[in-house]
């Protein structure tokens, strides 16, 4: 256990990861040693952080002097332009997905933060990857905005460490699924939307095509494995680019098959849009065996369980 009391900021607190590992961290720590921020203005109940900032991430002037006024050790930097919406705004999400890990890096080398966490995610895979099975340490080409993005974040984080002894932690994240907070403009969004139309319209129309594989990770697993990372011997870690996660890789027709055995009449169709080609530069699964080795990594939920969960817990939500 570290001696000292560690006081936490997670930027894009108020996004679909940000939301619960805010809850998770302040049952960990107590909401006093935990600081949310986010875009939005305050209101009670926004987030059960301690404390809350509405801060740009890009305002590099008030992020160090938040830092400095909540005594941060620790960072989890998650706001960013997700994979969808990047690709409309390129010149924004580079800003927005590069700089502030930058600065971030810089405190850490000044003796500001002693530890760093940022996301990385599949998307920094691409043309001449295989499709199956994609091991840690194969040649990254991206062929996305956020993709390109992210891969340039991974070789930063690994530049901090080795020049400067920066402990900066990364996994790369496959699509993630909540039934607690909405996706937020991201390629994978389909295996969230699904479910909301299932319970609601009884059908759904996919923008991927039916036998398009991604890898998956449900949300629960996710910050499992985010906190069991930041919890690991730093003398433990090989990778200081950024870990695979694999998760579960599944298509949208087998997860529409898993849906129809809670709900029997659901129904599915398919119209690709722009991101269909996103996700066909993806892989289809994931090598995460460093991961496990390194740090433990483990999985609670296949398809099935994480089908049956988020049903289960959507029909609550939404009142069916």
């Amino acid at each position: 256990m570290e001696s000292f009391t560690e006081k936490i900021l997670i930027t894009g607190a108020l996004g679909q990861i940000g939301t619960e590992l805010t809850n998770r961290l302040v049952e960990i720590h107590g909401a006093e040693n935990v600081v949310a921020s986010g875009l939005d203005r305050y209101q009670k109940g926004l987030t059960s952080a301690g404390y809350y900032e509405r801060m740009d991430v890009t305002n590099t002037q008030l992020v160090r002097q938040v830092i400095k006024d909540y005594e941060i050790t620790t960072v989890y930097h998650l706001a960013s332009l997700l994979s969808g919406t990047s690709e409309k705004q390129p010149v924004f999400a580079w800003k927005l997905n590069l700089e502030p890990l930058l600065h971030f890096c810089e405190m850490a080398k000044e003796g500001l933060l002693k530890k760093i966490f940022w996301p990385s995610s599949i998307a920094v895979f691409g043309k001449g990857i295989p499709k199956e099975n994609v091991g840690q340490d194969v040649v990254l080409n991206p062929t996305t905005v956020y993709g390109i993005s992210k891969m340039a974040g991974e070789k930063w984080c690994e530049y901090y460490f080795d020049k400067h002894g920066v402990d900066v932690r990364s996994i790369r994240y496959p699509g993630l699924i909540s039934w607690k907070t909405p996706a937020g403009g991201g390629t994978t969004d389909y295996a969230v939307e699904i479910f909301y139309e299932a319970l609601e319209e009884g059908k759904y129309t996919s923008f991927i095509s039916e036998n398009t594989g991604m890898p998956m990770l449900y949300m629960d697993d996710a910050i499992d494995a985010t906190l069991k990372l930041m919890d690991a011997p730093k003398e433990s870690l090989t990778v200081r680019s950024s870990y695979n996660l694999g998760g579960m890789s599944f298509t949208p027709a087998e997860l529409s098959a898993e849906i129809k055995k809670e709900i029997p009449g659901f129904e599915i169709d398919y119209k690709p849009d722009f991101r269909q080609a996103i996700a066909d530069s993806w892989p289809a699964s994931i090598d995460d065996s460093v991961a496990k080795k390194d740090w433990g990594l483990s999985y609670n939920f296949g398809i099935s369980e994480m089908t049956k969960d988020m049903i289960k817990n959507l029909k609550v939500k939404l009142n069916k």
